[in-house]
């Protein structure tokens, strides 16, 4: 639950007190006894003790690839998103103001399948035959600038990004990038499951390439181009775990040295394209994937390069065009996630929505289902937790004073965000058109991309946010020194005004110091108060914290997912440590609750403490397919939901306490390979 880089935000937002009145309700009881499976010891695995029967009865629905809270919840929020957009949508809506003006024709557009089925690939059509008239190097980058504009990302990503070492400045960036499928792994790893998949992606290039024209052989050998130079693109990249280190991503060079890094590609000719002809400093992620990309462009004939741009314009566009692109789409899509439906339309728009007309939506939905106590009471837990996260950093045996000093300064510094932008976007120049709904997702990919790159040379603005208000999900952000928690996410079974100070403290608070503990894990502690990449450790105390986290990398690393393959742990290494300081955090700021307020009386015949533990393990229930698993596992920096819950409560004592877990029970570390870290 988190996003390193974030960006966005506009005009003060309103949240009415009459909106709890129309938020449609989670149909739950906090910690239904019917979810737990009694048949299993707490003390042998809580995740099945906690939620094994839940499991038993919550199949993955055919349409998704992973069922549980947090999709739950999305679907939830998903459904009041889709009351507002429909009513938006209706005709003769006299009071719409002209954000949701823009709002009901962006999703009418969408929900057009008539439009769409007579459209065809016309809507792509024009982009194809300036691809298929390119002549030469220069019109092929002319033609790779222009397609960067329209949202198709090729060869490399270009955007605004903070810049690590002056956190209030903000620089272009240049990423790796170019491939289709999910990570370089895929394209390089030779065990029979991804040589399997390859060959897969290869004849689902071959199909769309079909479903444009092109005869069954042609379509065939430009889906081998394609693959060709995807994996030429792979081999450069870096690895997710390498990509996890702030100093291997950051090479501040300026203008001219990222001509002599890549002499071949016209950097001035680009930068003009993209409407920035004054860039003067770049960071390049990874300078071996840009030189290649660039000697790419010299070595690859034209004819590849066209069937790629061709490919990847079809493969952005898919999902917004006729039922064959957007079946064969899904067909291939599938084989990585598992689902065996595709979601429904309505379903499918609303999504859409909220993720091209962010702000608009958002405000609509605040409006109508978060109240201002809500994020109140949020905010008043995230207090009561920086509080205690605050008096735990002044005992911490194993830190120097020196440290501690820098330490409570960083979480003194902290920015709150709750439930939604002070600021919203101005959506005044933008067009929403009827008609073609991919017209009108790429004017809002250029509106969102001239608004990205208008903030290069800017000051950083603190205002913005990562997410939509809808989202079940929260951050922290190193470079901003900021947690921020939308308003989708403050919700049971996260959070419950109904509910008691233990279920909300596992929940929401469990939660909040998770992103708390962000700015302390392994990636989060290299940057400082100000968001600075700088190291504000002393070396010994580096050493000790280097020492603890090591140990739950270890941890992690043993647990096995399917078959032989294990949990990653260096990849989750930081939501790992979050994960544990987070709920050792909460669990601290209930003991302080339950002092001030004593003790409740046995709920179900659980105490507090077992109550906070078993809300904590309700969050990552979950049942998921095979494929969506082994995808997750390689790419996801977030570990399996059985592990989520098991592999923290299994280093607190205050768990064996809570449950009377003896030594040498399997949700008992011992003292010797059981970190304390915060």
């Amino acid at each position: 639950m988190r996003q390193v880089l974030c960006a966005l935000a506009l005009t003060l937002g309103l949240a009415t007190s009459a909106a709890a009145q129309n938020a449609v309700p989670i149909q739950s009881t906090p910690l239904d006894p019917a979810n737990l499976d009694r048949s299993v010891s707490a003390c042998t695995d809580f995740y099945q003790f906690a939620n094994g029967g839940w499991v038993k009865t919550n199949p993955v629905p055919a349409a998704f690839s992973r069922w549980g809270s947090f999709d739950q919840l999305a679907e939830n929020n998903q459904g009041n998103l889709l009351t507002i957009l429909r009513a938006a949508s209706a005709s003769g809506n006299t009071q719409a103001n002209d954000d949701i003006r823009k709002l009901g024709v962006f999703y009418s557009s969408c929900m057009d399948s008539v439009g769409a089925e007579r459209a065809g690939a016309q809507p792509i059509k024009a982009e194809l035959d300036r691809i298929n008239a390119v002549k030469n190097r220069r019109e092929l980058e002319a033609e790779i600038a222009r397609l960067h504009a329209r949202g198709v990302p090729l060869l490399f990503g270009f955007g605004a990004q903070q810049d690590f070492k002056n956190s209030t400045s903000v620089i272009a960036g240049i990423g790796q990038g170019g491939l289709s499928l999910p990570d370089r792994d895929y394209y390089l790893n030779t065990d029979k499951r991804y040589v399997d998949i390859r060959a897969n992606y290869v004849d689902h290039v071959s199909r769309m390439l079909q479903l444009l024209g092109e005869s069954s052989s042609q379509a065939a050998a430009d889906a081998q181009k394609v693959m060709a130079i995807e994996t030429a693109l792979a081999k450069p990249a870096m690895t997710r775990v390498q990509m996890r280190d702030p100093n291997a991503n950051y090479h501040r060079m300026t203008s001219a040295e990222v001509a002599q890094l890549a002499p071949g590609f016209s950097w001035p000719a680009f930068y003009t394209a993209e409407g920035r002809a004054d860039i003067s400093t770049v960071n390049i992620q990874n300078p071996e994937a840009l030189k290649t990309a660039d000697a790419m462009l010299t070595s690859v004939p034209l004819d590849d390069w066209k069937a790629y741009l061709r490919w990847h314009l079809l493969d952005a566009a898919a999902g917004s065009l006729s039922s064959p692109f957007v079946n064969e789409d899904f067909r291939f899509g599938s084989t990585l996630s598992g689902a065996k439906e595709m979601q429904t339309r309505d379903k499918r728009c609303a999504r859409a929505t909220d993720a091209g007309l962010r702000d608009a939506l958002g405000q609509a939905y605040v409006a109508q289902y978060f109240t201002p106590q809500a994020k109140a009471r949020a905010l008043e837990m995230v207090r009561n937790l920086e509080s205690v996260f605050h008096d735990r950093l002044q005992t911490l045996g194993w830190m120097s004073d020196t440290t501690k000093v820098q330490a409570t300064g960083k979480l003194a510094a902290f920015t709150n965000k709750i439930g939604y932008p002070d600021k919203w976007r101005d959506y005044s120049t933008l067009t929403i058109k009827p008609g073609s709904f991919l017209d009108n997702q790429v004017a809002v990919r250029q509106y969102e991309r001239r608004r990205t790159l208008a903030r290069i040379g800017q000051p950083v603005d603190r205002t913005e946010w990562g997410m939509t208000p809808p989202t079940v999900n929260a951050y922290y952000n190193p470079s901003m020194n900021e947690i921020v928690f939308p308003a989708g996410i403050m919700q049971p079974p996260f959070f419950d005004p109904k509910a008691d100070d233990a279920v909300n403290y596992g929940g929401m608070g469990a939660v909040i110091g998770h992103e708390m503990t962000h700015g302390f894990d392994d990636q989060g502690a290299q940057f400082d108060a100000q968001g600075n990449l700088r190291n504000w450790w002393s070396a010994s105390d580096l050493e000790k914290f280097k020492r603890g986290t090591g140990l739950v990398s270890t941890q992690f690393d043993n647990y096995t997912v399917l078959d032989s393959v294990h949990v990653n742990g260096k990849l989750t290494l930081g939501e790992n440590l979050a994960d544990l300081g987070g709920l050792s955090v909460s669990y601290a700021a209930l003991e302080k609750a339950l002092a001030q307020k004593g003790r409740p009386p046995l709920i179900d015949g659980f105490t507090p403490e077992q109550r906070f533990f078993l809300a904590w393990a309700q969050i990552w229930r979950q049942n998921i397919t095979p494929e969506a698993q082994r995808v997750r596992i390689n790419t996801d920096p977030h570990s399996p939901g059985q592990w989520r819950t098991n592999g923290p409560v299994s280093n607190m004592p205050q768990f064996a306490a809570a449950f009377g877990c003896k030594p040498g029970d399997p949700m008992v570390r011992p003292d010797s390979v059981r970190p304390v870290i915060w």
